[in-house]
Protein backbone atom coordinates (compact mmCIF):
# COMPACT_ATOMS: atom_id res chain seq x y z
CA UNK A 1 0.00 0.00 0.00
CA UNK A 2 0.89 3.38 -0.88
CA UNK A 3 1.27 5.65 2.13
CA UNK A 4 1.89 9.33 2.34
CA UNK A 5 5.05 8.62 4.05
CA UNK A 6 6.53 6.14 1.41
CA UNK A 7 5.28 8.93 -1.54
CA UNK A 8 7.25 11.52 0.31
CA UNK A 9 10.85 9.28 0.71
CA UNK A 10 10.34 8.25 -3.07
CA UNK A 11 9.92 11.72 -4.37
CA UNK A 12 13.17 12.52 -2.08
CA UNK A 13 14.88 9.68 -3.39
CA UNK A 14 14.26 10.61 -7.40
CA UNK A 15 15.44 14.00 -6.17
CA UNK A 16 18.08 13.44 -4.45
CA UNK A 17 19.07 11.19 -7.42
CA UNK A 18 18.76 13.97 -9.92
CA UNK A 19 20.78 16.45 -8.07
CA UNK A 20 23.75 13.85 -7.55
CA UNK A 21 23.58 13.46 -11.27
CA UNK A 22 23.41 16.76 -12.03
CA UNK A 23 26.42 17.56 -9.75
CA UNK A 24 28.22 14.56 -11.02
CA UNK A 25 27.90 15.00 -14.77
CA UNK A 26 30.77 15.53 -15.60
CA UNK A 27 32.04 12.05 -15.01
CA UNK A 28 28.87 9.88 -14.54
CA UNK A 29 28.56 10.08 -18.45
CA UNK A 30 31.74 9.93 -19.52
CA UNK A 31 34.45 7.02 -20.64
CA UNK A 32 34.63 5.86 -17.35
CA UNK A 33 31.03 6.63 -16.23
CA UNK A 34 31.07 6.68 -12.34
CA UNK A 35 27.83 7.17 -11.51
CA UNK A 36 27.69 7.91 -8.03
CA UNK A 37 23.57 8.13 -8.22
CA UNK A 38 23.33 4.49 -8.77
CA UNK A 39 25.04 4.36 -5.20
CA UNK A 40 21.61 5.21 -4.20
CA UNK A 41 20.22 2.02 -5.42
CA UNK A 42 21.49 0.36 -2.45
CA UNK A 43 18.65 2.14 -0.55
CA UNK A 44 16.18 -0.21 -1.86
CA UNK A 45 17.81 -2.66 0.43
CA UNK A 46 15.98 -0.81 3.27
CA UNK A 47 13.38 -0.07 1.19
CA UNK A 48 11.64 -1.92 -1.52
CA UNK A 49 9.34 0.43 -2.11
CA UNK A 50 12.24 2.57 -3.96
CA UNK A 51 12.57 0.15 -6.95
CA UNK A 52 9.94 1.63 -9.14
CA UNK A 53 10.85 4.97 -8.04
CA UNK A 54 14.42 4.52 -9.31
CA UNK A 55 13.66 3.17 -12.31
CA UNK A 56 11.38 6.88 -12.85
CA UNK A 57 14.75 8.53 -11.40
CA UNK A 58 16.80 6.98 -14.41
CA UNK A 59 14.05 8.03 -16.96
CA UNK A 60 14.31 11.82 -15.77
CA UNK A 61 18.00 11.43 -15.60
CA UNK A 62 18.51 10.18 -18.90
CA UNK A 63 16.06 12.58 -20.59
CA UNK A 64 17.37 15.85 -19.32
CA UNK A 65 21.20 14.95 -19.43
CA UNK A 66 21.78 11.98 -21.18
CA UNK A 67 21.00 13.02 -24.63
CA UNK A 68 20.82 9.35 -26.68
CA UNK A 69 17.56 8.79 -27.29
CA UNK A 70 14.25 6.51 -26.26
CA UNK A 71 16.58 3.60 -26.66
CA UNK A 72 19.01 4.59 -23.28
CA UNK A 73 15.83 6.03 -21.85
CA UNK A 74 13.97 2.99 -21.85
CA UNK A 75 17.24 0.74 -21.18
CA UNK A 76 18.04 3.05 -18.33
CA UNK A 77 14.53 2.62 -16.39
CA UNK A 78 14.43 -1.25 -17.25
CA UNK A 79 18.43 -1.63 -15.30
CA UNK A 80 17.32 0.62 -12.63
CA UNK A 81 14.28 -1.44 -11.89
CA UNK A 82 16.26 -4.81 -12.03
CA UNK A 83 19.24 -3.52 -10.38
CA UNK A 84 16.82 -2.18 -7.64
CA UNK A 85 14.90 -4.90 -7.39
CA UNK A 86 17.68 -7.71 -7.80
CA UNK A 87 18.80 -5.75 -4.17
CA UNK A 88 15.44 -5.95 -2.82
CA UNK A 89 14.71 -9.33 -3.25
CA UNK A 90 18.47 -10.27 -2.28
CA UNK A 91 18.33 -8.41 0.55
CA UNK A 92 14.83 -9.97 1.30
CA UNK A 93 16.42 -13.35 1.33
CA UNK A 94 18.95 -12.91 3.77
CA UNK A 95 21.73 -11.58 1.52
CA UNK A 96 24.11 -9.39 3.11
CA UNK A 97 24.73 -5.80 1.98
CA UNK A 98 27.29 -7.22 -0.57
CA UNK A 99 24.21 -7.75 -2.93
CA UNK A 100 23.99 -4.05 -3.51
CA UNK A 101 28.14 -3.72 -4.35
CA UNK A 102 27.01 -6.83 -6.98
CA UNK A 103 23.79 -5.53 -8.34
CA UNK A 104 24.86 -1.93 -9.16
CA UNK A 105 28.11 -3.34 -10.50
CA UNK A 106 27.07 -6.02 -12.86
CA UNK A 107 23.64 -5.50 -13.59
CA UNK A 108 24.40 -1.40 -15.10
CA UNK A 109 28.13 -2.71 -16.00
CA UNK A 110 26.97 -5.77 -18.06
CA UNK A 111 23.35 -4.27 -19.25
CA UNK A 112 24.06 -0.60 -20.08
CA UNK A 113 26.45 -1.85 -22.77
CA UNK A 114 23.84 -3.66 -24.57
CA UNK A 115 22.21 -1.18 -26.50
CA UNK A 116 24.95 1.75 -25.74
CA UNK A 117 27.38 -0.31 -28.30
CA UNK A 118 25.03 0.06 -30.98
CA UNK A 119 24.54 4.08 -30.40
CA UNK A 120 27.90 4.87 -30.19
CA UNK A 121 29.25 2.18 -32.29
CA UNK A 122 31.76 0.96 -29.92
CA UNK A 123 32.30 -2.54 -29.29
CA UNK A 124 30.36 -4.26 -26.12
CA UNK A 125 33.29 -5.75 -24.72
CA UNK A 126 34.88 -1.79 -24.55
CA UNK A 127 32.12 -0.28 -23.45
CA UNK A 128 31.13 -2.93 -20.22
CA UNK A 129 34.87 -2.87 -19.11
CA UNK A 130 34.77 1.18 -18.86
CA UNK A 131 31.56 0.84 -17.08
CA UNK A 132 31.77 -2.29 -15.07
CA UNK A 133 34.88 0.54 -13.47
CA UNK A 134 32.66 3.11 -12.49
CA UNK A 135 29.97 0.94 -11.88
CA UNK A 136 32.02 -1.04 -9.14
CA UNK A 137 32.99 1.70 -7.41
CA UNK A 138 29.28 3.16 -7.29
CA UNK A 139 28.43 -0.51 -5.75
CA UNK A 140 31.00 -0.47 -3.24
CA UNK A 141 29.95 3.37 -1.97
CA UNK A 142 26.11 1.98 -2.45
CA UNK A 143 27.69 -1.10 -0.03
CA UNK A 144 28.67 1.11 2.75
CA UNK A 145 25.58 3.65 2.02
CA UNK A 146 23.50 0.63 3.15
CA UNK A 147 25.74 -0.63 5.90
CA UNK A 148 25.96 2.93 8.22
CA UNK A 149 22.03 3.52 7.65
CA UNK A 150 21.33 0.06 9.27
CA UNK A 151 23.83 0.98 11.84
CA UNK A 152 22.09 4.31 12.77
CA UNK A 153 18.63 2.43 12.07
CA UNK A 154 17.38 4.54 9.74
CA UNK A 155 14.55 1.82 8.71
CA UNK A 156 13.23 1.87 12.31
CA UNK A 157 13.40 5.57 12.32
CA UNK A 158 11.57 5.91 9.36
CA UNK A 159 9.10 3.38 10.03
CA UNK A 160 8.12 1.87 6.66
CA UNK A 161 7.52 -1.35 5.46
CA UNK A 162 11.09 -2.51 4.21
CA UNK A 163 12.68 -0.49 6.62
CA UNK A 164 14.26 -2.74 9.40
CA UNK A 165 11.52 -2.29 11.92
CA UNK A 166 10.76 -6.26 12.39
CA UNK A 167 13.21 -6.22 15.78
Amino acid sequence: MLTTKKLAIAGICIALYLVVMVCTQSFAFGQYQVRIATALYGLSALFPFLVLPFGVANILSNTLMGGLGILDIVGGFVVGIVTTAVIAFGKRHGCGNWIVWVAITLVPGLGVPLWLSAILNIPYWILASTLLVGQCISGFAGMMLVSALERVGVGKFCACEGGRNND
